[in-house]
């Protein structure tokens, strides 16, 4: 099985990086609304900065929900292991294996592919409380829990 130790580095780096982007793209807005001189097109100007304040306050969103994200993230504790499916299980199933934490995408390590997603997913809340043994429907389809780490 995957160490949960590389998946929550995965996880951590996905974040990080999300958060960055976004900054950067806060500091270019800030920066073109800063550099921005009133000029006599008037109403072009106006309309330009307002577009440009919005799409700031959009950006703050964004960051607000990624640094919400990671919160949720440094929840993840790894040494815990219990028989019952919660945030920082790994769980393989007959189909695929999840990472129980953020919704990151899907993480290749070595020859094993793990979906790391975040409990509020559809399939994350459907395997949460569960054991190994248990079985789901997702899609019509009933998928057994082969292993919970």
């Amino acid at each position: 099985m995957v160490d949960k130790r590389a998946l929550l580095q995965f996880c951590e780096s996905f974040i990080n990086n999300r958060v960055s982007r976004i900054q950067l793209n806060i500091s270019g807005i800030q920066e073109s609304l800063t550099s921005e001189t009133k000029s006599s097109a008037g109403d072009k100007h106006e309309t330009g900065r307002a577009m440009l304040q919005l799409e700031r306050e959009k950006l703050g969103q964004q960051l607000l929900e990624a640094e919400k994200i990671k919160q949720n993230l440094s929840k993840v504790v790894l040494k815990v292991t219990t028989e019952t499916i919660g945030l920082g299980s790994l769980v393989a199933t007959a189909k695929s294996n999840y990472f129980l934490a953020i919704s990151a995408g899907e993480c290749k390590v070595g020859n094993s592919k793990v979906y790391c997603i975040s409990p509020d997913t559809p399939i994350g809340k459907l395997i949460r409380g569960k054991r190994k043994g248990d079985h789901f429907i997702f899609n019509g389809e009933s998928i057994g829990i082969t292993a919970v780490h």
